[in-house]
């Protein structure tokens, strides 16, 4: 399965991706805009041009659990991606996601400018093999 994971944000929205056989997480871009409705338009377009199947949206709680204004705004733009594209949308807890990025960012020694333009990308693939990890976790238990 297809699967199109979303790592929103105010500014850049970091998009990921993973093949059919669901084994390994890839940063796909970062989407620069500021309006939901566009940007809602341009993920679904990614959507269609990667023939996602499912979409995984980061939902950025805070630390204690709790859901803020950014929790509410990612779980509207889930939302309005399952009108878009008819596809289902799951959503994936972010915490510490960004945080994650950076540091594999410093490691790899990607610096300045070239890692705020990757950041993003970074922290959605990390929100999406999270994801695929969990599935394999349940799927193994399942057997």
């Amino acid at each position: 399965m297809i699967i199109l994971a979303v790592d929103p944000g105010k500014a850049r929205t970091g998009l990921a991706i993973c093949d059919k056989t669901m084994f390994l997480a890839s940063p796909l871009c970062v989407i620069e805009e500021y309006n939901r409705y566009r940007l809602a338009d341009k993920i679904a377009e990614q959507a269609k041009l990667h023939k996602a199947e499912l979409l995984v949206v980061g939902l950025p709680r805070n630390m204690d659990g709790s859901e803020g204004e950014s929790a509410k705004s990612a779980r509207e733009l889930g939302d309005k991606l399952g009108q878009l594209t008819g596809l289902p949308v799951k959503m994936q807890d972010e915490r510490c996601t960004t945080m994650i990025a950076h540091r594999y960012l410093s490691d790899n020694n990607v610096r300045g400018k070239k890692r705020k333009q990757t950041v993003d990308a970074a922290a959605a693939t990390v929100i999406l093999q999270t994801y695929l990890d969990y599935i394999k976790n349940m799927t193994g238990k399942e057997s």
